[in-house]
């Protein structure tokens, strides 16, 4: 099959590969022909050196079914990337995510979806229901990582809520949080997903004008930078919460003495629940259509993720198998 490589003794460089083995699912797998992939801000990332990981990376994807499971043989899917012992401690109090033996599709210790052919537990895997296109289908993991948002700090329609960073999970994560009526705004430096938010009924913060004060009862750290939190910290009021999504390679030297002196919570997030973001896109109620900027075939891979890195598009897709 073709697919992506990140090499550890290569940082910075993908590489495609047109005849790379095929994967074999194990027992309690399926194997997937992947549709569609997204290129996150994670993948960027691991380009850079993250997680030191080597292989296949992608973990956002949609894609068929075609062995391993006579129930979902022939079924659109998408799939959680958390893949699970089920025995330790962490599984069994209900946080799969944080399994103790626990790799992560194209992220850690397992291949991920930038290549023709996947493998994932069947348990991972959720239907993807007819009215919901392979485009949309395929944000439905960072979609749900925003709903997470909302789970882990629950919203008011009277909190001022300051969402920094306007890239891709931004986007996702601003569109949700709307959702819950507070008073919102997005922070961010590029004027594409800034307009993008005003067409929204999100109202957009250049970063430049931006004047930092403590007022906010949320902020949501979306940057990717390790300046985010530092930025965080000057906006959120005393007592106030920060949720931390952003991911990156480099190490972060920022003075943690504000959260203690004004009592902030920090909280960290990552994975979030399918079937709510399934429900989301299935009742049109976030807008992904419109955050698609390119769609390469996996060929071009290289050149897409440039183009992810590049601030003139939102979201770029990867198909497989296309010429």
């Amino acid at each position: 099959m073709e697919a992506l490589i990140a090499r550890r003794d290569a940082p910075n460089k993908i590489a495609y590969l047109d005849r790379h083995p095929d994967p074999v699912p194990a027992p309690g797998e399926v194997l997937i022909r992947v549709h569609l992939a997204g290129i996150c801000a994670t993948d960027l990332e691991i380009a850079r050196g993250y997680m030191d990981f080597a292989g296949i990376p992608g973990h956002e994807f949609v894609g068929t079914v075609t062995a391993g499971s006579d129930r979902l043989k022939g079924q659109r899917v998408v799939g959680e990337i958390n893949c699970i012992c089920g025995t330790c401690d962490m599984c069994s109090r209900g946080l799969r995510g944080h399994c103790r033996q626990r790799t992560v599709l194209g992220i850690q210790g397992r291949d991920g979806a930038f290549a023709e052919w996947v493998t994932l537990p069947e348990q991972n895997c959720h239907v993807v229901p007819s009215g919901i296109s392979d485009e949309q289908a395929v944000f439905v993991e960072p979609l749900a990582a925003a709903v997470e948002v909302t789970r882990l700090h629950p919203i008011d329609r009277w909190m001022d809520v300051t969402v920094l960073g306007s890239g891709r999970l931004g986007l996702l994560v601003a569109q949700v949080l709307k959702l819950a009526g507070c008073r919102l705004e997005v922070v961010g430096r590029n004027p594409q997903t800034l307009a993008f938010c005003e067409r929204h009924g999100i109202q957009p913060v250049e970063l430049d004008g931006l004047v930092p004060r403590a007022t906010r009862d949320l902020v949501v750290d979306c940057t990717g930078t390790p300046e985010g939190l530092e930025l965080a910290m000057k906006l959120c009021r005393p007592r106030g919460a920060i949720v931390l999504k952003s991911t990156y390679a480099a190490p972060s030297q920022v003075d943690l003495s504000p959260i203690v002196v004004n009592e902030i919570r920090v909280i960290g997030n990552r994975c979030g629940p399918f079937p709510e973001a399934l429900k989301l896109l299935q009742e049109q109620a976030v807008d992904v259509a419109e955050m698609v900027s390119r769609t390469y075939p996996l060929r071009r891979g290289v050149e897409a993720f440039a183009a992810a890195d590049s601030p003139r598009n939102i979201k770029v897709l990867l198909r497989p198998g296309a010429a």
